[in-house]
């Protein structure tokens, strides 16, 4: 009998450990592939299988960490598909937050280097990440703040208890974050070399914990010790780097080699194999979804004949909606700023975020953010909430890292047509009560050359407003080329374009994309040309000098995407100008005139321009632009040179490296459809259809000089462009064919890499 009862009790004892059963689950690292490791969730809960503890590297912090604060899979992928994460991947700007007023004027500029003094020298401090971190820094902000104050910084407080691991740069041990933010802890994790910034946590530089240990099946049993573990790696193992692909060869260099074993007496382990999909490929979420999903079902069988226990969907769902219930609302009330010197620039930080509000929402913190990193004074702001249990709100931390006070630009446009262009500038910045900015470029080619100084200051007041002023020296030189493929004609240039102007500029914003400018000048310019494009050598050009002071009111509204083949987006502009000025005229040997002649002119302009872009269904955009000159000018001495004065229509990057007469007039109106087609978020395919009709046309006379069409839109004249596009992260490359209606060539196809921008006119 006491043999019986003593079996009964083993048996009992027996079944008490079964179902007291323990599971933890370990996720790689992999990039976007780890989008698997959702699958592998969602099948494991839908079979019952209950997740006590999680732990994770990179990728896999990311996901882990969302499950312990409660986030559900179907959450996730909502998460993982949306455009916000798109935006918080790859660092750019949602439309909504782009600030407009604090945007320098655009500059064909690639890279950015900065200058810091370090051991009294000064020291060239090349990008230390591809993404702007910015994104990010906020978005982990906004989805963990919460959780936080639920489990009061402790992860094992969490849902499911967790930890991931991070790479203390210094010593390049691994680090196993288990406290303080979890926003901060998941952002170390996944912070992969050159891709993203490291981030400091407790006075240690912290890097993607996949470079010691990207599967910490091991740390799961140490901290952890659970009766059964789950392991699901989606990382490709190392392999001999390419010579010419630099992130196999970095990968390589940074990694480990970590083992992805799991004793199967201490649990199960599972791969999913994923071809062409690189670090950033989210865009691919249903393949990748689609190999988790048949990895998990491959395995679910071997995992319900090893773990006994079950763990009912509603309970999981009850557990998950007491925890999410623990999660005060975001709001701010205290703001602190750290890491910036100047009293004043702390409390325009600090007003900036507040005005006049004792209490901050989220929409407002998140606005008001994304204008402060605009600011070029600023090189990084962190934020990061700690919930006030005494108020009720969160007090918001504001990491500062202030822009060094000396920078470098280098860029250009590189081109299969002579076009090509060097571009380089100085900035110089410092904060003493307002910010200065003292500014010089370059622009150094064939087709364009230029040189600018000025500055800018910034006002920090209620209401921000900026002075700024500018001297500029402008070359153009128009080649005539042939329609050949990637051949150049040549000839002599039939017309040089020099140009010098002063310029003083204020403005104030109205909105986030808006801002309202007043702008004077002083403009010097010349004009050299022949009045035919038939001309010898020896022949001697007409000189056009036109000096005038020019002065405008401007509108503008500015929300595109890139500065060159933008692809969402707006920007309107409405320009008043009134220009005084004198005409002086030299004719040349190709002239009918004889005698140097001057003229005085004085004319208002008004220019209005439109650009829109709208997304008609996935993976397809209509672009809109618009543009219409009204003026009271009146005709200069002869044709080409009423021509050169004349406002243009450049609606392509192509279309301002040349001079078509046929598109310039004192009066038009113009406009154009744009199609585009996204293959990615980087690459896609642009047609453009343009139109250009001048109000009352202006044409030559026999002896070349111009006269004014007395019928209204008597003409009309077409350009084109089909183009192969893609954004790379530090400029776009564009394989464009391009149409033009003018006589001779018509057709330009032409490859280029980088920008086909220039410095301000005068007028």
């Amino acid at each position: 009998m006491n043999k019986s009862l003593l079996y009964i009790f083993f048996i009992l004892l027996f079944a008490v450990e079964i179902s007291a059963q323990s599971v933890g689950l370990v996720l790689s690292g992999g990039g976007a592939k780890g989008i698997a490791h959702i699958e592998v969730i969602r099948t494991l809960e839908e079979n019952n299988i209950p997740i006590d503890y999680i732990a994770g590297t990179s990728i896999g912090a990311i996901v882990g960490g969302l499950y312990a604060a409660g986030y559900s899979p179907d959450e996730m992928e909502d998460l993982f598909r949306s455009d916000d994460f798109y935006f918080w991947s790859t660092g750019r700007i949602q439309k909504e937050y782009r600030y407009f007023f604090t945007r320098p004027e655009p500059d064909p500029s690639w890279l950015e280097l900065r200058i810091a003094r370090q051991e009294d020298k000064l020291t060239l401090l090349p990008p230390t990440n591809i993404i702007p971190e910015k994104q990010m820094d906020f978005a982990f902000m906004e989805l963990l703040a919460t959780t936080n104050a639920a489990c009061t910084n402790n992860f094992d407080s969490l849902m499911v208890p967790f930890f991931c691991v991070a790479t203390d740069v210094h010593t390049n041990q691994p680090v196993v974050l288990r406290k303080g933010d979890l926003g901060e802890a998941i952002r170390a994790s996944m912070t992969f070399p050159l891709y993203f910034k490291a981030i400091q946590i407790d006075g240690k530089l912290l890097f993607d914990g996949g470079i010691v240990n990207n599967f910490p099946q091991d740390l799961m049993e140490d901290i952890y010790n659970p009766d059964f573990i789950i392991g699901h790696k989606v990382a490709d193992d190392t392999k001999l780097p390419g010579t010419d692909n630099l992130m196999e060869q970095i990968t390589n260099l940074v990694m480990r080699p970590t083992s992805y074993e799991i004793q199967p007496e201490k649990g199960i382990f599972m791969e999913t194999r994923l071809q062409n999909v690189s670090l950033l490929d989210f865009q691919k979420y249903d393949q990748i979804a689609s190999e988790g999903r048949k990895t998990a079902n491959q395995f679910i069988d071997s995992i319900k004949t090893r773990i006994n226990r079950r763990v009912a969907s509603d309970k999981i769902t009850k557990k998950r909606e007491e925890f999410n219930t623990k999660k005060p609302e975001l709001y701010f009330q205290n703001v602190q700023v750290e890491g910036v010197t100047d009293p004043m620039q702390r409390k325009f930080i600090i007003q900036s975020i507040k005005h006049r509000y004792n209490i901050v929402s989220l929409g407002e913190l998140k606005k008001e953010y994304f204008k402060l990193i605009a600011d070029e004074h600023l090189k990084s702001i962190r934020p990061v909430a700690y919930y006030n249990t005494e108020t009720g709100y969160y007090d918001l931390h504001l990491k500062v890292e202030p822009e060094k006070k000396m920078r470098i630009n280098i860029g250009g446009n590189i081109s299969t047509k002579p076009i090509n262009q060097g571009f380089a500038s100085f900035d110089y910045r410092t904060y003493q009560g307002r910010a200065y900015t003292l500014s010089s470029n370059i622009y150094f080619g064939r087709f364009y050359s230029s040189f600018k100084v000025g500055g800018r200051i910034d006002f920090p007041t209620s209401l921000p407003f900026y002075i700024a002023g500018y001297s500029t020296l402008n070359r153009w030189d128009f080649f005539s080329s042939s329609s050949e493929l990637f051949f150049e004609d040549v000839r002599p240039p039939y017309i040089i374009q020099d140009e010098y102007n002063l310029r003083f500029e204020a403005g104030i914003p109205l909105g986030l994309h808006s801002k309202l400018c007043a702008e004077g000048a002083f403009a010097n310019s010349t004009d050299e040309y022949y009045q035919t494009d038939i001309f010898k050598k020896e022949d001697i050009p007409d000189e056009t000098t036109f000096n005038a002071f020019a002065s405008s009111v401007c509108l503008e509204n500015n929300s595109l995407n890139f500065k060159q083949f933008a692809t969402e987006g707006e920007h309107i502009a409405l320009i008043f100008k009134y220009i005084a000025g004198r005409e002086t005229n030299k004719p040349g040997t190709t002239s009918a005139a004889t005698a140097k002649t001057n003229r005085y002119h004085d004319y208002f302009m008004l220019q209005a321009q439109s650009t829109r872009y709208y997304n008609i269904i996935r993976n397809i955009t209509l672009g809109t632009q618009m543009e219409g000159v009204y003026s009271n000018k009146k005709l200069f001495q002869n044709y080409r040179s009423t021509m050169l004065s004349s406002p243009g229509y450049y609606p392509t990057p192509h279309s301002r490296s040349l001079f078509i007469e046929n598109f310039h007039s004192n009066n038009y109106l113009a406009g154009g459809i744009k199609l585009l087609y996204h293959f990615n978020p980087s690459l896609h395919l642009r047609l453009e259809g343009h139109v250009f009709v001048p109000v009352k046309e202006e044409l030559p006379n026999e002896d070349l000089t111009a006269f004014q069409n007395a019928t209204y839109f008597s003409n009309y004249y077409l350009q084109g462009m089909a183009a192969l596009v893609y954004h790379t992260g530090v400029g776009p490359v564009g394989l464009s064919l391009s149409y033009y209606e003018k006589p001779n060539t018509d057709l330009y196809l032409t490859l280029n890499f980088g920008y086909i921008l220039f410095n301000k006119r005068g007028y």
